[in-house]
């Protein structure tokens, strides 16, 4: 089972393109944890970007993890919107379905 861990020294656009090559799915990283303002800029870091007041740390992606789980938690530990679409980025994931399950 693929896994990716996210620290926040990692830059977004290495989140990005970590979680394309893992999982298939695409990952949308934005500004705020309503998405919207647009996206978060791809050489920020987790930290960089990181709500006032948010906690950060490190979490393990796994691939049988909810699509809206994985969601309500990075908006939780780093206070930013992330989206899982599918792997040509055409449509946003079911929040039910698992993230390997987005990416096919």
């Amino acid at each position: 089972m693929a896994e990716i861990k996210l620290t926040g020294n990692k830059k977004i656009g290495t989140l990005c393109k970590e979680f394309k090559e893992a999982f298939g799915a695409t990952l949308r990283v934005y500004k705020s944890t309503s998405c919207k303002g647009g996206f978060a800029d791809p050489n920020a870091t987790l930290a960089s970007i990181r709500a006032e007041g948010a906690k950060g740390g490190e979490l393990a992606i796994k691939g049988n993890m909810q699509v809206g789980n994985f969601e309500k938690k990075i908006a939780e530990m780093y206070g930013i919107g992330v989206q899982v679409a599918n792997a040509d980025d055409s449509a946003l994931a079911d929040n039910g379905a698992t993230i390997c399950a987005a990416g096919k």
